[in-house]
């Protein structure tokens, strides 16, 4: 029997029951790994967040600008060279928070909403300002409806920025 160069195997000496897993051993062996891989998946997408959290600046800085942005395009029926230097400094600001939302981490998609509200090429705040310096003065009709598409402009920049969670809610897990 120990003969190296036997057919039959230690294992053919077992009962052939006894050289399988039984049903129920291969249902805890699938069972274990299905819950392993759910367990890594799950802690997988928790440590990747794919979104900052809350940052009390940024959100205040994005109301603070619609507030002045909506100030300031009330007054485009009047003559642009008025209020050219507070155009100037709304676009200084506008500036300053998307250099700001920009240099977050994990900031993209409201750093993308800044690029189209400041964008003199867009019918978006950006764009307002350029036709006001271009044509001097606007009309309150169209000054009004520019109006509308801003506001909702920023109120996507600031729903961005007020839905995510706060680093406390973030820790506490």
């Amino acid at each position: 029997m120990n003969n190296p160069h036997a057919k039959n195997s230690d294992l053919s000496l077992l009962h052939p029951t006894d050289r399988r897993l039984h049903k129920g051993d291969a249902m805890i062996i699938r069972q274990t790994r299905c819950i392993a891989i759910m367990l890594m998946l799950f802690f997988s997408v928790m440590a990747c967040s794919t979104i900052s959290p809350f940052n009390q600046r940024a959100y205040e800085q994005a109301t603070s600008l619609k507030a002045e942005a909506l100030m300031l395009m009330d007054k485009a029926t009047n003559p642009y060279s008025e209020y050219q230097s507070e155009v100037e400094s709304l676009r200084l600001n506008l500036e300053k928070a998307y250099q700001y939302a920009k240099g977050l981490p994990k900031n993209e998609i409201t750093t993308r909403q800044f690029e189209i509200l400041k964008d003199p090429g867009r019918n978006s705040l950006g764009g307002f300002l350029k036709k006001w310096e271009e044509e001097s003065a606007l009309s309150a009709g169209f000054v009004e409806g520019a109006a509308g598409l801003i506001s909702d402009g920023f109120d996507t920049i600031i729903e961005l920025e007020s839905g995510k969670r706060k680093p406390e809610e973030i820790s506490n897990r």
